[in-house]
């Protein structure tokens, strides 16, 4: 298994569609000129973004959190230039890119260092070989104030890690529960 650089991500964007919209390199300025979270191809990674779409925690209706029986009136909607995470809870959000894993592949997404020094978590599963959607992104306020998340600017970084052979299942192949996801998936049984 090897890690995939930014000329095999450039090149598997461009003639795979694994990554749309797709950055060639590091974004870090706006239109405007003013200072992003940077986003786009690194070395070794693509930093993906987080869109406008959030469900944040709440617990004013006092359900149980249950992956096999979500409750979805345990998140407030949200659309939003950014999103306030309360202290000690959490939100989910998606990604603006759409991704296509190619079946020879495994991703591996780590939460990217601006947010980590603020206290903010970032949580997302690996992308499988054969998966393709919007990735849901789950952040984690680990502060005790209140903790800010821009959308459409970067959020985390994704690795890619070729096989060296084929796997026997691709995710696509089991038809897994969160294939072709569009928007924030909650948790399916």
């Amino acid at each position: 298994m090897s890690i995939k650089s930014d000329r095999w991500i450039r090149r598997m964007a461009e003639e795979q569609g694994m990554i749309e919209p797709f950055a060639p390199q590091q974004v870090r300025l706006n239109e405007a000129g003013e200072k992003l979270i940077s986003y786009g191809t690194s070395s070794y990674g693509y930093d993906i973004r987080c869109s406008r779409e959030f469900k944040i925690f709440t617990n004013i209706n006092s359900a149980i959190v249950d992956p096999k029986a979500f409750d979805q009136k345990s998140f407030v909607d949200l659309e939003s230039d950014v999103c306030i995470i309360p202290p000690n809870s959490f939100a989910l959000a998606r990604t603006v890119e759409y991704l296509r894993i190619p079946t020879n592949v495994l991703t591996v997404c780590v939460g990217k260092s601006t947010y980590a020094r603020c206290g903010i978590i970032v949580n997302v599963t690996p992308f499988e070989p054969g998966w393709e959607g919007h990735a849901t992104l789950e952040f984690s306020n680990t502060t005790t104030l209140p903790a800010k998340i821009y959308a459409n600017e970067g959020i985390a970084q994704v690795l890619f890690f070729e096989g060296d052979e084929q796997c026997d299942t691709t995710y696509a192949d089991r038809s897994g529960k969160y294939q072709g996801q569009i928007g924030v998936t909650l948790p399916r049984p």
